[in-house]
């Protein structure tokens, strides 16, 4: 494969495969799916969930947005709590014709908003995140600030498009009970808090749930109108150690030059570091630590009983599991040999790269971009 490494690369047959299951699954479940495009932060990857059937993004910056809508992308969710210096720009993309919706999770936030609608004679799309597993934010389904917050933003002349919530304690499970388990109670809880905003007088219309494990674990999503999810387009290790792929349906790799060799050490030296790789160690609290990355061969299948253990800036360290010599690294990997590194976040190893390289079936290799920033 002549390409100058370190290099990102899409197999696109695994990441049409990834693609289709997720869609067919939430398709068959009767709800929506709004892929969350910080994963690829990519327009033709977005465009292939599209064409598959997904309805509308999620993004997790005003930059995603406003590279989404340029690309003709016009339904989009911001799912980070709003703050209120970015009402403006927000405005901005809304006027330009984005259908745009915001998100908060307190009083102060809401009525941040309602400030802003009423100084420029706007209504906003508002939903209200919800806590649903303790994870990171959102208001308690049954917390009476989540009515009060629906009403702040009621009296206040906006829009109540809905409630959202995000099980991101998923990540830390790993067997089908109780993914099954979490996936019930993300949705349990969602639909609970919008029913009491509809009992309190207020109209409710969206219920939004999601994680990648969560949505593929649900069987039931009675109450739901979308599931959004992200690196499932990719998968990455972490999801394989969580179980809902394997090594062999990760889609993004990063390519890597053999430079050097420790045979003492077992050790094999690659021109892809953490810079490369990025400084994420997801799996090293779950039952499978695969350092900074798995080692496939050029054609992506996965060599066992390496890893890459260890990583600098541009220098990263293959080694064996066993920890033990290995005279036989030098005739194995030979100087220029390249081999692909499967990373533990795909976002995280995404973010280092201008562009990824989408290899086809064939092994035609084309440059999509990706951008940057917030």
């Amino acid at each position: 494969m002549d390409i100058e490494t370190p290099a990102a690369l899409i197999d696109e047959a695994r990441m049409a495969a990834n693609i289709d299951r997720m869609q067919k699954h939430l398709s068959a479940l009767g709800v929506r799916l709004r892929p969350h495009v910080k994963t690829s932060k990519c327009i033709e990857v977005a465009r292939r969930q599209q064409e598959a059937g997904a309805k509308g993004i999620t993004v997790s910056t005003l930059k995603e947005a406003e590279q989404f809508f340029a690309a003709g992308f016009a339904d989009i969710l911001y799912a980070v709590c709003m703050a209120p210096e970015k009402l403006d720009r927000a405005l901005a993309l809304i006027r330009r014709g984005c259908a745009l919706t915001i998100l908060v999770d307190s009083v102060a936030a809401a009525q941040a908003v309602v400030a802003k609608g009423k100084e420029a004679a706007h209504a906003f799309e508002v939903m209200i995140e919800i806590d649903s597993d303790g994870h990171r934010s959102g208001v308690q389904p049954e917390a009476a600030e989540l009515i009060e917050i629906g009403k702040v933003l009621q009296e206040g002349g906006q829009h109540l498009k809905g409630v959202l919530t995000h099980a991101g304690s998923s990540y830390d499970l790993d067997t089908d009970e109780a993914l099954q388990k979490l996936a019930e109670q993300e949705r349990a809880l969602c639909v609970r808090a919008a029913e009491r905003l509809r009992a309190a007088g207020m109209a409710c219309p969206e219920v939004s749930v999601g994680s990648t494990p969560t949505a593929l674990a649900a069987r039931n999503l009675a109450g739901v109108t979308e599931v959004r999810a992200g690196v499932y387009v990719f998968f990455d290790l972490v999801m394989s150690n969580v179980g809902v792929c394997t090594p062999q349906q990760v889609a993004l790799s990063v390519l890597a030059t053999v430079i050097g060799h420790q045979p003492e050490k077992g050790w094999v030296i690659v021109d892809a570091g953490w810079m490369a790789m990025s400084r994420d160690r997801g799996t090293q609290r779950q039952k499978i630590d695969y350092g900074y990355g798995a080692v496939c061969d050029a054609s992506g299948q996965v060599i066992d009983g390496l890893f890459v253990s260890g990583a600098n800036q541009e220098h990263g360290i293959i080694s064996r599991r066993d920890g033990a010599a290995d005279p036989g690294v030098v005739q194995r990997f030979p100087i220029g040999t390249k081999l692909r590194l499967l990373p533990n976040h795909a976002c995280a190893t995404g973010a280092q790269y201008p562009f990824y390289l989408a290899v086809s079936p064939d092994g035609d290799a084309v440059p999509w971009q990706r951008f940057q920033g917030w």
